[in-house]
């Protein structure tokens, strides 16, 4: 008996535009939660800021690597039929990277830093994480953050900073990093500086 496909976006065109535009804000204005307005179903054990996420920016061109735990089949056959995307067996090959389980996860310099010629073809990392208010503080600054901004992500491995310190010394390479929350997003471009 094959499993019934869950929906994507009520209206593709203008859920997705809204979401991109959600996206963008959090990039803007990196460590400041964004709230989606728009819902999706979600396939276990994406949430929904992950699978909105990954229906607006991942299509055809666009190979996303999936950790073990988000590699379900029933999130696989929701985004190869909703998106159209290949998968990466190997995270330096991805251009999105979606991880579900944030202390198995691979080191930062393990996933694609991107070209000398195109910086900007590094991963992206969408980081599911149970909260971002209740984590250890850090103190953000950088583009689009007007005065430092204390921010506690939770549920990352102790590693995670430190090797953030290491990515900020190959700029302009490196990765991006969108965290999720339920339904919120934020947003930290590479250009930030993360003092933890």
């Amino acid at each position: 008996m094959t499993a019934s496909l869950l929906s994507a976006y009520a209206d593709p065109v203008f859920d997705s535009q809204a979401v991109f535009r959600n996206l963008m804000s959090a990039v803007a204005y990196p460590g400041r939660p964004v709230v989606l307005d728009r819902t999706v179903e979600t396939p276990a054990p994406l949430n929904v800021a992950t699978t909105a996420l990954c229906l607006a920016l991942a299509d055809f061109e666009t190979p996303l690597w999936l950790d073990r735990r988000s590699a379900t089949d029933e999130a696989i056959r929701h985004l190869r039929f909703h998106c159209g995307t290949p998968f990466a067996s190997d995270p330096a090959h991805a251009r999105f990277a979606v991880i579900a389980d944030p202390l198995a996860m691979p080191r930062l310099g393990a996933f694609h830093q991107g070209d000398v010629e195109y910086p900007d073809r590094s991963t992206t990392l969408v980081i599911q994480v149970p909260s971002l208010t209740d984590g250890p503080r850090t103190v953000w600054s950088g583009p689009g953050i007007r005065e430092p901004a204390v921010v506690q992500v939770a549920g990352l491995p102790e590693w995670f900073w430190s090797d953030w310190d290491l990515e900020r010394e190959i700029y302009p390479l490196g990765v991006d990093v969108f965290f999720t929350c339920e339904n919120a997003i934020l947003g930290l471009p590479r250009t930030i500086r993360v003092e933890a």
